[in-house]
């Protein structure tokens, strides 16, 4: 993205990434650092630490860190042009673009969103002042829409005139027809796209303005209950959640996200107390759906309307919890009635139902056999081959034996027979746990010099040589470091385990002392070299590490003045011994 450096580097300098953080999470100055619950991941305690003076944020639980423009991409789910532009906004900076073509397609956007956002208020005044819209009032109020809840989700309602709305924005005619609002009638004028409908306003992840959804009021003979806004510039349905806007932050937080059909359905779970809810478009679940909710949350609820709808929807989610490593379950909600009815008569229902969802092969299970009898042998035995039919769909080969056990028991069949029956159809397919990171200790004294240097360079940067340290993911951080200059090339430049090493560097609050922690990595680093120099028999070899181990005594002296030569003279013998090893190599 073209946007000039200088204009970067002020946002840097002069946005306080503990001000933008605490828009999202509530921190507690904690030492130097400040803390809270992480907003990438559910926890209890607090993992989360930003450090002002050093611009950075990082979790020990999830191991997400990075700057404040990290945290801008990480939070509103955006790219780095996207994360600089936010904050550009919210500080009231002008950004200057260096590359016309990309600027060009970033300004066009953002006049089509903001001509939508225009419209959304231009509908949300005509609902709550226009005498015509007393009808659309008074439906909303039926259900439980009226006033804040109108206000919180900027309900509207378009006029049933042919182009009020044309002529009030002020926009131009290609930009109200890009963004389908309005288009050209017959008679080649400007003719409103929707008229006599409530409208609910759709926006993108980070609150921009997208598209709209109409909805007739009860009596219309308009044969479409909804019309939505068809694909545009800056709307695809397949990429577009409603809600998803409100919802995310607590998704994030639970890890959990609840998938309804309608747009009433998703405010009625806010009402609830549930405001982690979205519903789609107009269209089916997508897989592309499922991989933005991914990025929230990985545990799924699906709480379409109880019927046949709904439920056969639910199905095609099925094959796609495996792919994208999501836990998928099913609201139970009551036959017939769907969360918006819920909302307003029994809003508890609406609280348990994802507090204990369905786990999705049990829901499968209980939609293929909740009508079949299991009072004769041959009754059981359908019974069985239907259960086993959808046991078999499902990829973890435990899950399906805890399931079969549960299925033999029921139609008194030995659990052995029933389970060695689903290993017989079909080959077994196993999920392999994900390897641990391992994770360098945090308290040890690389990782103490590296805080050190990090954070107060001056004060150990002339004590410290690639020679002490151990540990590979620490050395090439210091190596890192030690090239750039500075944390930032740093980060650019180390391998995955150094910049993790390098993030949790920036964060740490350490009460440490420079040269304490510079002779404690000098002599462990010397303690280690002798070790390994144990059959040297030459005898320059034996003077010198003689030598070595006089001046690793000497560290712990009283008299500074001997105890900083030792450690000089120690660094010397390590970059020797280091040396030696290069060449032998060559």
């Amino acid at each position: 993205m073209g946007i000039a450096d200088d204009d970067i580097e002020k946002l840097r300098s002069t946005v306080s990434i503990v001000d933008t953080v605490q828009g999202y999470v509530a921190l507690k100055k904690v030492g130097r650092n400040w803390s809270g619950l992480c907003p990438f991941h559910a926890e209890k305690s607090p993992s989360f630490y930003v450090r002002e003076e050093m611009g950075r944020f990082k979790c020990f639980g999830c191991d997400k860190g990075g700057d404040i423009f990290t945290f801008i991409q990480e939070i509103e789910h955006t790219d780095f042009p996207g994360a600089i532009e936010h904050l550009a906004a919210k500080a009231g900076i002008t950004l200057n673009y260096t590359t016309t073509g990309q600027s060009k397609e970033r300004a066009r956007r953002k006049t089509l969103t903001e001509a939508m956002g225009d419209a959304v208020e231009w509908y949300h005044e005509r609902l709550l002042k226009d005498p015509g819209a007393r009808a659309a009032r008074d439906y909303l109020r039926s259900r439980g829409l009226s006033g804040d809840i109108a206000r919180q989700f900027k309900l509207g309602w378009a006029p049933d005139d042919w182009d009020q709305l044309s002529n009030d924005l002020g926009r131009p005619a290609d930009v109200l027809q890009d963004v389908g609002l309005s288009f050209r009638n017959r008679r080649n004028r400007m003719q409103d796209a929707f008229r006599a409908r409530v409208m609910f306003p759709i926006f993108s992840e980070s609150g921009e303005a997208l598209a709209f959804g109409g909805r007739i009021l009860p009596g219309s003979d308009d044969p479409a209950k909804y019309k939505n806004s068809s694909e545009t510039p800056i709307y695809q349905k397949s990429k577009t959640l409603y809600g998803l806007n409100w919802a995310k932050a607590d998704a994030a937080k639970s890890g959990q996200i609840v998938v309804c059909e309608g747009y009433t359905d998703v405010i009625g779970f806010h009402l609830a107390g549930v405001p982690r809810a979205v519903a789609t478009c107009g269209t089916a679940l997508t897989e592309e759906h499922v991989r933005i909710l991914k990025r929230y949350a990985s545990r799924v609820v699906l709480s379409f309307d109880a019927d046949a709808a709904g439920q056969g929807a639910a199905e095609r989610f099925y094959e796609w919890e495996e792919k994208h490593q999501v836990e998928v379950s099913v609201a139970d909600l009551p036959q017939g009635r769907d969360p918006g009815e819920l909302a307003q008569r029994q809003p508890d229902v609406l609280v348990e139902a994802t507090e204990k969802p369905v786990p999705f092969l049990r829901f499968r299970l209980n939609r293929v056999t909740k009508k079949l009898p299991r009072d004769t042998p041959e009754q059981k035995v359908r019974f069985a081959n239907e259960s086993l039919g959808v046991l078999e769909e499902h990829p973890n080969p435990d899950i399906r034996r805890i399931y079969a056990g549960e299925i033999a028991a029921q139609v008194g069949l030995p659990v052995e027979d029933f389970v060695s029956r689903i290993g017989n159809q079909r080959k077994r397919l196993s999920v392999e746990p994900t390897r641990s990171r391992q994770r360098v200790p945090m308290e040890n004294a690389e990782f103490a010099a590296l805080v050190l240097l990090v954070q107060e360079w001056d004060s150990i940067a002339e004590w410290l040589i690639e020679a002490l340290f151990d540990s590979d993911a620490n050395r090439l951080a210091f190596l890192a470091l030690a090239d750039a200059g500075n944390l930032a090339g740093a980060l650019d430049a180390a391998p995955p385990d150094a910049r993790d090493v390098l993030e949790r560097a920036a964060v740490a609050d350490l009460d440490l002392d420079a040269v304490v922690e510079a002779k404690s990595l000098i002599a462990a680093a010397t303690k280690r070299e002798l070790r390994q120099r144990t059959r040297m028999i030459d005898a320059v070899s034996l003077e010198e590490d003689r030598a070595a181990k006089l001046d690793l005594m000497a560290l712990d002296e009283p008299d500074s003045v001997r105890a900083l030569a030792s450690a000089e003279s120690l660094l010397g013998w390590l970059h020797r011994r280091t040396e030696e090893r290069s060449a032998a190599v060559e």
